[in-house]
């Protein structure tokens, strides 16, 4: 299978089920995200929400697109970092994987809603930094830009959640004449059903984008698996041509003819060189070549390498004021280089289902303990209708948000504030229990730089151990 040696397989069996593994705990780590204000309001009874947050978590996966895994594999250039020797892939994707999951456990074990995006993304970075204290490494063994992005939408999610959750909350209160929906819920009897309805739609919401982003990030990491591994079977979209995108390349190598080398600075000038290179390389590699059984089967990843180093540093010099070209130009460019990075962001079917699968079921698996903290000790109250269907909206649109933006977004951190924000609409900043406000504040705090030492020392051992 994938001519790869029975042992080879073996390991990498082992880390597409560690990848599992990790949308497993995601899928009952964050489960509590959706089901605990329906959970708390009595709106459906555990067993139903769960089961319900499983069915919309598994669909989310399926229509989410792919736009928030390929921000996750593009937070490693994986291109520089893959080389001849199998087993270093192996270290790579094991150390990230394993540095998440140990803390996504840890912190379900204490009941702390800590983000599953925070853990993985840390492990991703702990690699790429471990990787770049190794001899001969690339300059950019991290993406930078694409993590400041990454961080940037994963710190404004929790501060947009407190802040529009109490917008919510004023709005109801003003406008709601039925003042049932601030008050604490009946221990045996469901809400009414003007509210439960609500709330069960919001909860639909929360599972449904919880699906669409964070079952993003499980295909992402698939895919970081299959293209660290086996890059020559997964470096490109089996099911498209690559001879196809030759008609793109050539229209790429006409734009930047057209830009002149003597309106650039030293750095474009270089850029542009480098984008010629790689432009070169690949009508080489296409040369001759009238089927697509005459291309070579380790040509494939280093198709992928030219379209990804030429869309990054065309990105770069087209963005300079130095560059002089028509808006017909940059639209000719835009369409060709879009449709060649077709053949690079992609993910199998099969990877959606069974990242579908794993989230789902984890979904119905292990999540009282942090519904508990959310439904009863962020706030010194019991959760309201109100609170909980204000929370629930707030979320499933920052969620929603995000994803359609290709950006990823903590579930636990966005309605962990939202809740907080509730508490605080009610009464005031003395209504947030001080104790556990700490205790996640402080979880949220140590994920990233905890999972970045955990993965990167991983990291390190295995390449030696290898």
């Amino acid at each position: 299978m994938f001519g790869l040696e029975p042992h080879v397989l073996l390991l990498l069996l082992a880390c597409l089920l560690a990848a599992c593994a990790f949308e497993f705990v995601n899928g009952f780590h964050d489960t509590a995200n959706a089901v605990a204000t329906v959970i708390y309001t009595n709106a459906l009874r555990p067993w139903v929400a769960v089961v319900w947050s499983a069915f919309w978590n598994f669909i989310g996966v399926f229509v989410g697109g792919i736009g928030v895994a390929m921000g996750i594999v593009y937070l490693l250039p994986v291109e520089s970092l893959v080389d001849q020797n199998v087993y270093h892939g192996i270290a790579m994707v094991g150390a990230l994987i394993i540095g998440a999951i140990i803390w996504n456990v840890g912190t379900w074990y204490y009941g702390l809603p800590s983000s599953s995006s925070h853990a993985l993304i840390g492990s991703i970075l702990g690699v790429g930094i471990a990787f770049s204290f190794l001899p001969d490494a690339p300059d950019a063994a991290v993406n930078w830009s694409k993590a400041g992005e990454t961080g940037l939408a994963l710190l404004i999610g929790p501060l947009f959640g407190f802040s529009l959750t109490i917008v919510m909350m004023f709005l109801l209160k003003r406008f709601v004449a039925n003042k049932t929906i601030f008050k604490e819920p009946h221990k045996r009897k469901p809400p009414p059903v003007w509210i439960r309805l609500i709330l069960i739609a919001t909860c639909t919401l929360v599972s449904f984008f919880h699906g669409s982003n964070d079952g993003q990030k499980g295909v992402g990491l698939i895919m970081l698996i299959l293209i660290g591994i086996v890059p020559t079977f997964f470096a490109l979209d089996n099911s498209k041509n690559p001879l196809d995108m030759r008609d793109s390349l050539l229209k790429i190598e006409q734009v930047m003819s057209r830009v002149n080398p003597a309106e650039l600075s030293p750095a474009d000038q270089k850029a542009l060189i480098e984008i010629k290179a790689q432009t070169d390389g690949l009508d080489a590699i296409f040369a001759g070549k009238t089927s697509l059984q005459e291309l070579p089967q380790d040509a494939r990843f280093q198709i992928r390498k030219g379209i990804l180093l030429t869309a990054n540093r065309a990105k770069k010099l087209l963005g300079s004021d130095k560059v002089s070209l028509s808006t017909a130009d940059r639209a000719t460019y835009d369409r060709a280089i879009t449709n060649m990075r077709s053949f690079t962001d992609y993910a199998p079917s099969w990877v959606l289902l069974i990242v579908a699968v794993s989230l789902g079921l984890g979904t119905m698996i292990g999540w009282q303990r942090i519904v508990t903290t959310i439904g009863e000790r962020i706030g010194k109250e019991h959760l309201t209708y109100a609170q909980g269907a204000s929370s629930e909206l707030v979320a499933a649109t920052m969620i929603g948000i995000s994803t359609a933006y290709g950006l990823p977004s903590s579930t636990t951190h966005v309605l962990s504030s939202a809740i907080a924000g509730s508490m605080v609409a009610n009464r005031g900043i003395k209504n947030l229990n001080p104790q556990m406000v700490r205790n996640i504040a402080l979880a949220w705090v140590l994920t990233l730089p905890v999972t970045m030492f955990l993965s990167g020392s991983l990291f390190l051992l295995f390449r030696a151990l290898m």
